[in-house]
């Protein structure tokens, strides 16, 4: 069987707290101790750059998927077990998708937003059942979860949609939920 592959969308800025840069060197070193392989968007800043060299630093495999036009604003990280340039936005979040086996969120801006609305779009309309992971890092995620509560309130989505996302407070319980 082979290893379980794990994409982590997250910010290509620090953020403001340390916990998030804590907990994205947690999840990167986690993810290569358990023999598992990180797959992200290739950028070498903020919080990708973070998981992907703490991945590195204990040993780990990781694929990056960068579109052409942000390889030099994410500074591409062309040191990675494998690096896949792709022509667009799109293409990059189905190749990390198809490419993983469970999804984890770290704190992040829109473009994390963008695609874990995907995958969770994704899901909800029944083409995976693959885990997708939140991070709840010092509560970071809680006004998107609350938004989320406020759209199946309002009658927009099945409250089956809150299901499909397992909320964690920080990198240790993401990697407890995936072994």
């Amino acid at each position: 069987m082979a290893p379980l592959s794990v994409c982590v969308f997250c910010g290509s800025r620090p953020g403001l707290d340390p916990a998030y840069e804590a907990d994205a060197q947690r999840l990167g070193q986690g993810i290569a101790e358990r023999g598992w392989r990180l797959v992200y968007g290739a950028g070498d800043v903020g919080l990708m750059g973070t998981v992907a060299r703490a991945t590195q630093r204990a040993g780990g495999h990781t694929f990056g998927v960068i579109p052409q036009h942000l390889v030099d604003w994410e500074v591409g990280k062309t040191d990675l077990t494998s690096y896949v340039v792709t022509e667009t936005m799109h293409e990059r979040k189905k190749v990390m998708f198809m490419n993983c086996d469970a999804v984890v969120l770290l704190p992040g801006g829109a473009g994390s937003l963008d695609e874990v609305f995907e995958v969770l779009t994704w899901r909800q309309l029944g083409l995976h059942e693959k885990p997708v992971v939140v991070v709840n890092t010092n509560g970071y995620w809680d006004p998107l979860l609350a938004l989320l509560r406020h759209v199946v309130e309002q009658g927009f989505a099945d409250a089956s949609v809150l299901g499909y996302l397992t909320v964690v407070s920080d990198a240790d319980a993401a990697l407890d939920h995936l072994t």
